[in-house]
């Protein structure tokens, strides 16, 4: 029976009950749900709404439900929402003191209590897996840092790169994911629960005294505000896509180099599949499904903002859409980082074949207009001759190292004996000055900078756990 139908003569509407009853899919925040009554009773105590009697049977009817719904989910059931399901069921367990638990309380702010709680605990679990993902491209990248391989623009051979070097440009990728994690982390980290429907209460409920039973650092200052905001949600949203955007940027790589026209890799027959037609087939099956689900997440965020783009204040039904939405962005990227995680360590690369294309003494243009650069002559006239060499190499069906040093002072007299030796992949590659070039020397001094910042966003995150409320520590206070 919903709280709200007290002056309510007809039933509502079977298809309207399916359609708008939340309970199949917002029941996974049963533990929220206690954990935050748990804490508005301790406040409702300290006001003095709640005798010191009352708690402790109070107390003991959210452990025997805990316990109830921990040896058997199904139980939930039968009701609007998981809110009107604890509040019914510790009603018909201690009687009509149940009934006060919902005193200077609205599930517009219980249940954006609920779905905070619940994000603050997800948003650790997001951050393990990013860091363990991130030491898996460090560990390749430390493995293959001296393992040169062609680099790409426009999908076309560029310059010589390392494999290690190409998994540090995507450990930097989940690194600003990490980070974005960490900052939208502070605006889930608010307290709604005191704000009431949309007006606060006229109880006087401590709200930094709950705040600090919840592990919260912040109180939201605004009722209206409070009730209505699913900014946290939205910026979730969007840091998982974007995490998923380059998800789905390694695993097209993945798609790629495993084609027989790039040959770069061997997928590991444990995350890959076959054909049911063509025995000779092995698929990247796991690459498809992040790519795939990539698009699908994406849409989880422009659906969520465009429910929120015109919604006055304070609280609309629309904002039940929230919790779907991002339920399903976090259960597929929670999945996407493990089996990426367990997929890497299993890679096996084909080295020769990564060199054999890393020699096409094309991708060392650059190198050469740089040797004249260095030598004095303006970049713009030193490309404009380089471009003239290849000009003569492809008319001549030769390639730069075929050149002999009378053809090469041909095009300008500074070229001298040592260009003849520019020619191999482990030249041009430890030739780079620049910090963030591929130069392994340089790379091995950027990879133990990165362990010393997993480490310290190890213990960050540690540090979130901390705070994270458990019934335990709420009923011993």
């Amino acid at each position: 029976m919903p709280l709200w139908d007290s002056r309510w003569r007809k039933a509502l509407d079977k298809t309207f009950e399916k359609f708008s009853f939340s309970l199949s899919f917002d029941k996974r925040l049963w533990k929220d749900d206690l954990l935050g009554t748990c804490a508005h009773l301790l406040t409702l105590k300290k006001a003095g709404i709640i005798k010191e009697e009352e708690w402790e049977i109070l107390k003991e009817g959210i452990i025997k439900l805990w316990n109830r719904i921990s040896n058997n989910l199904d139980i939930i059931k039968g009701a609007e929402d998981i809110h009107t399901f604890i509040e019914e069921n510790l009603t018909k367990s201690i009687g009509d003191l149940g009934k006060k638990i919902h005193t200077g309380r609205s599930r517009n702010d219980q249940v954006s209590l609920d779905l905070r709680l619940y994000l603050k605990r997800e948003s650790c679990k997001i951050a393990d897996l990013l860091i363990s993902l991130m030491e898996e491209f460090l560990s390749l990248s430390k493995l293959y840092l001296n393992t040169p391989m062609p680099g790409y623009t426009h999908l076309q051979h560029a310059q010589p790169v390392t494999l290690g070097h190409y998994f540090l440009a995507y450990y930097e990728m989940f690194q600003r994911d990490l980070e974005r994690l960490e900052d939208c982390y502070k605006r889930i980290d608010v307290l709604p629960l005191g704000c009431g429907a949309l007006a606060g209460s006229t109880i006087p409920l401590d709200r930094e005294y709950t705040a600090k039973i919840l592990g919260f650092e912040r109180v939201a200052e605004n009722s209206l505000d409070a009730v209505s905001d699913r900014d946290f949600v939205i910026e979730l949203l969007f840091v998982i896509s974007l995490t998923f955007l380059h998800l789905s940027k390694f695993s097209e790589e993945i798609i790629l180099w495993s084609t027989q026209e790039f040959s770069f890799i061997e997928l590991p027959q444990e995350y890959s599949t076959g054909s049911s037609m063509m025995p000779h087939k092995r698929n990247p099956d796991l690459a498809e499904h992040i790519r795939g689900k990539a698009g699908r997440i994406l849409g989880n965020l422009l659906g969520f903002m465009a429910v929120m783009k015109g919604l006055p204040l304070s609280y609309n039904k629309d904002l039940q859409e929230d919790k779907e939405l991002i339920f399903d962005a976090l259960d597929q990227l929670k999945l996407a980082l493990q089996v990426l995680i367990g997929f890497l360590p299993k890679l096996k690369f084909k080295e020769e074949r990564m060199y054999e294309l890393a020699k096409n003494s094309f991708l060392f243009s650059t190198d050469v207009a740089e040797y004249l650069t260095i030598k004095g002559i303006p970049f713009r006239e030193a490309h404009k001759i380089v471009g003239e060499i290849i000009k003569y190499c492809e008319e001549n069906r030769k390639g730069l190292e075929d050149l002999t040093l009378e053809e090469w002072q041909k095009f300008s007299p500074l070229f001298t004996e040592e260009i003849l030796e520019l020619f191999s992949p482990e030249k041009s590659i430890y030739l780079k000055k620049t910090l963030g070039s591929p130069n392994p020397l340089l790379n091995q001094r950027i990879i133990e900078k990165k362990y010393d910042f997993l480490q310290k966003k190890k213990l960050l995150w540690d540090s979130h756990k901390e705070t994270l409320p458990t019934l335990e520590e709420i009923l011993n206070l």
